[in-house]
């Protein structure tokens, strides 16, 4: 089963208001670079719900979807 897990993100905010995730923080000190992304748009988890911003990004050559749900970030994980 998917759920929201909450991640903290080093963002790059935009003169125009855009906003861009530029590196994620996992935990036990782990970060995560985005390389890219490729797509920005309103978006729902369909997995999880939430309503927000998805971003698809290509993180250590994998492609993952990062949410930007006000005031919070989150991915879609797994349930241990």
């Amino acid at each position: 089963m998917a759920v929201k897990k909450f991640v903290p993100v080093i963002a790059k905010f935009e003169k125009d208001g855009k906003i861009i995730p530029m590196k994620i923080l996992w935990g036990y000190g782990r970060e995560f670079d985005v390389d890219f992304i490729f797509d920005i748009r309103p978006r729902s988890s369909l997995k999880i719900g939430g309503q927000g911003t998805r971003y698809l990004c290509r993180i250590k050559n994998k492609d993952v979807y990062v949410y930007y749900e006000k005031p919070r970030w989150f991915v879609e994980g797994k349930e241990h």
